[in-house]
């Protein structure tokens, strides 16, 4: 899209206000929101906003900075059409007053990944799969986790009561531009997936933040409230986004696929593992930001605990879909929607790339259910465990090159500083299970 065709649309769509997006280094969408009579500045460039209030960005006396619209992103916002005047949004990146790109903006960090991929000669597909729950507000507008509905996996009217909430969500994604695959209840009460087709990695995270966004706001206008916390109620299964990535050549061959290979899979496709299989501890801090991340990374919900992959096997970390040929891909299951995409993917594909560029070796795949192995046996194969705790996680981050060289000295100084004060907060917190439990026995 270009400058003209978006000035055409604003005219021809009636199209008076814009929003100016954004995202922090913790993944919260920001905006700026702009009338039309100063689209032509935007669309230069030249909309200066005080980057020192953004958490993790920069200092009071750095604090002027500027947002460069991807005009690619460029989309008219359904639900915000009132008396046929229309809004749209366009997603930015953050650049300097010095006309610079700013390091610690996470979508030009992974543009800057994705370039350094591009020289080794690959380019990254992704497609993520976001799990979330639909809560009840009561009648002042109080958030209760309580579910809308007594549905299961797959259930279909009358007992999934989100229905219609979930068919708005993908009217309004379709006509965003989403090609939407499917859509469905998951397991626990209220909880939901609708899935949407892969993409090149940069759009792909433009789209999973774009997803959460409208995915809040339909749900808003059915009274209730969509959250993507990983695990928001005790006792039932939590929300994972299930990550799909695979390497492309850049003749537009899928670099993961050999018909000739074991499982039809390359010998790059296995280095790749390796990566991932080797850097996974380290990047869990990534894309499994909360404290709350690590109450759904335990066994016994279908959330993978254990560093493995295989073929089919669930209980792994890492599965290889069915799909052979361009469809050929790797199923990473660890993360949870709470990440900030543009990071975590940037975090997996360097992580496969450096098995890739050393050409590691994949340990054997694991094809049984690893949560009803023994320790022994775990040892005995050579399975590693994803930290336990958002406090362990940040500490084996801290030890990675990798994840340094990634991430960008900036943002892996800010990141580290921010999750480490969000664990000693939770750590210092005097929990409701505390006082139940002790309060009247001590």
């Amino acid at each position: 899209m270009t400058r003209e065709d978006i000035l055409k649309i604003v005219e021809e769509q009636n199209v008076n206000f814009f929003r100016l997006q954004f995202v922090d280094i913790f993944g919260f969408m920001k905006n700026i929101a702009i009338p039309r009579s100063q689209i032509n500045k935007a669309l230069d460039g030249q909309m200066m906003f005080d980057g020192s209030s953004i958490d993790g960005f920069v200092r009071i006396n750095e604090s002027d900075m500027y947002l460069k619209p991807d005009y690619d992103t460029f989309l008219i916002l359904p639900w915000r059409k009132r008396d046929r005047i229309n809004a749209a949004r366009i997603i930015c990146d953050v650049y300097k007053s010095d006309g610079t790109p700013f390091s610690g903006c996470p979508r030009v960090n992974l543009k800057r990944v994705l370039a350094d991929a591009k020289q080794l000669g690959y380019t990254m597909n992704v497609g993520t799969e976001c799990e979330f729950f639909l809560f009840q507000e009561d009648e002042k507008g109080k958030l209760k986790t309580e579910t809308n509905d007594v549905a299961g996996y797959f259930d279909v009217d009358p007992e999934d009561t989100g229905i219609g909430c979930r068919r708005e969500i993908i009217e309004t994604l379709e006509m965003m531009g989403f090609e939407i695959e499917a859509s469905h209840h998951e397991v626990a009460e209220g909880q939901h997936e609708i899935n949407f087709k892969y993409a090149d990695a940069l759009t792909a995270a433009d789209n999973t933040v774009t997803f959460k966004w409208v995915v809040r706001s339909i749900a808003a206008k059915h009274g209730l409230h969509a959250t993507f916390m990983p695990k928001p109620v005790f006792g039932i299964n939590g929300s994972g986004m299930h990550t799909n990535q695979s390497l492309f050549n850049l003749d537009g061959t899928n670099a993961f696929f050999d018909e000739n290979g074991p499982l039809k899979l390359s010998e790059t496709a296995y280095q790749y593992i390796a990566g991932i299989v080797k850097n996974a501890r380290a990047f869990t801090a990534v894309t499994n930001p909360l404290v709350n991340s690590y109450k759904r990374l335990v066994p016994g919900y279908e959330a993978p605990v254990y560093v493995a992959w295989s073929a089919s096997n669930r209980s792994a970390m890492i599965r290889i879909p069915a799909s052979r040929g361009l469809g050929t891909r790797t199923e990473v299951r660890c993360p949870d929607p709470s990440c900030n995409p543009y990071l975590a993917m940037a975090m997996m594909l360097n992580s496969g790339l450096d098995g890739v560029k050393n050409q590691l070796q994949a340990p054997a795949p694991v094809n049984v259910d690893i949560f009803k192995m023994t320790l022994a046996e775990k040892q005995a194969a050579g399975i590693d465990s994803l930290p336990g705790s958002l406090e362990e996680a940040i500490n084996v981050m801290k030890e990675s090159p990798l994840a340094k060289e990634t991430l960008g000295a900036h943002i892996f100084e800010k990141y580290i500083e921010g999750k480490t004060k969000e664990w000693n907060a939770y750590r210092t917190a005097v929990t409701d299970w505390e006082v139940q439990n002790y309060i009247k026995q001590y």
